[in-house]
């Protein structure tokens, strides 16, 4: 098996890794808040932050390594069409995803203190989770589109 076989089966399957672990954080981090059961979004809060730095925080770091080793082994320059509008869409994902990161641990921390002290989760609870979700909208078109561009390959 050739080494540009196996770089773009990694490359593959991290973009796959990527998008579903970013797919089932927010669907159940979605879920979980609706409930608006402090220790069910405790709980999911704790998990979706523990599978960012487990899954999705690896996947980025893969996508980019193997993305630039691959584009530079089948000599595609990366300031130009496809591959830069694809670039510019992982860095636009990355910006979103740093904040987002920092808000789930912001809110996997009132809801630790929402059930130790026995009281509501705090209202910025709520700002914070409408934040995340416009940045986590955001962030997922920005992952969606390099699909397109990678199998699409168009002309821009």
């Amino acid at each position: 098996m050739s080494s540009y076989v196996v770089l773009k089966a990694v490359h593959i399957i991290s973009a796959a890794v990527l998008f579903g672990t970013g797919l089932g954080i927010a669907f159940f981090k979605w879920a979980a808040d609706r409930t608006g059961n402090a220790v069910a979004i405790r709980v999911v809060s704790e998990k979706v932050v523990l599978a960012d730095w487990l899954f999705t925080l690896p996947a980025i770091v893969v996508q980019a390594l193997t993305g630039l080793a691959l584009a530079r082994m089948l000599g595609y320059p990366l300031l130009q069409g496809w591959l830069a509008w694809s670039l510019a869409l992982f860095c636009l994902a990355g910006l979103c995803w740093i904040p987002v990161v920092w808000l789930q641990i912001q809110m996997r921390d009132l809801a630790r203190m929402s059930e130790r002290d026995g009281v509501p989760i705090a209202a910025s609870y709520r700002r914070y989770a409408r934040v995340w979700f416009g940045l986590g909208v955001l962030a997922f078109t920005a992952v969606i589109l390099p699909f397109w561009m990678m199998v699409e390959k168009p002309s821009l």
